[in-house]
């Protein structure tokens, strides 16, 4: 079972294959054309958050991440120790209060959670944005067969299913600037409040 326990244990073993290491190059191109360093900013599933350090570095201070697991929440306040401590939230997503956010920031984690939760994500989505909120990032786009790649496979067509009762304008493209390993097999999404 996918629990807390299940992704403390994967990052003590370091068994995080997701990891790409870096901030990916969809995310990092969409957030440097962005202006307001002010934006109040979800990572969910945050894991290591490349994305966070590589924001925070730009001038993005109104960052918050969340993770089922203590243990890269710990490490990147290591790593960063500037980076305020109370935007660090070890909690289950489904459980986060309503707060807010500008954008949230889709990258990886909706790939891991169990797709009997997926509409739940949708609806939790919409209700921590504000309104005219964005959630933006990268979706796999695979089928379910083969061995490597993301615990939980999916498509557009089903992907839209979710998200459509929710959000106002719905943009989901395959990436054309996906990191090598992704390529071909991620869609950039931006869904807007």
């Amino acid at each position: 079972m996918l629990n807390k326990d299940y992704w403390q244990n994967r990052y003590h073993e370091n068994k995080i294959g997701w990891d790409a290491g870096n901030i990916t190059t969809p995310i990092k191109e969409y957030f440097d054309q962005i202006e307001d360093k002010n934006l109040k900013i979800l990572i969910p599933g945050c894991g290591n958050a490349h994305e966070a350090a590589y924001l925070f570095e730009q001038g993005f201070t109104n960052l918050y991440l969340c993770d089922w697991a203590q243990a890269p929440l710990d490490a990147f306040a290591e790593e960063h120790p500037k980076f305020p401590k109370e935007q660090l939230i070890c909690a289950n997503f489904f459980e986060l209060e309503e707060n807010a956010f500008d954008y949230v920031i889709e990258q990886t984690f909706f790939c891991a959670i169990d797709p009997t939760l997926r509409p739940n994500y949708a609806k939790k989505m919409a209700e921590i944005l504000k309104e005219g909120g964005q959630l933006v990032g990268l979706m796999f786009e695979l089928e379910e067969s083969g061995k490597e790649g993301p615990p939980f496979r999916g498509n557009k067509a089903e992907y839209l299913t979710y998200f459509e009762p929710y959000f106002s304008a719905i943009k989901m493209e395959p990436c054309t600037n996906s990191i090598k390993p992704r390529a071909g097999a991620e869609l950039f999404v931006e869904f807007k409040k």
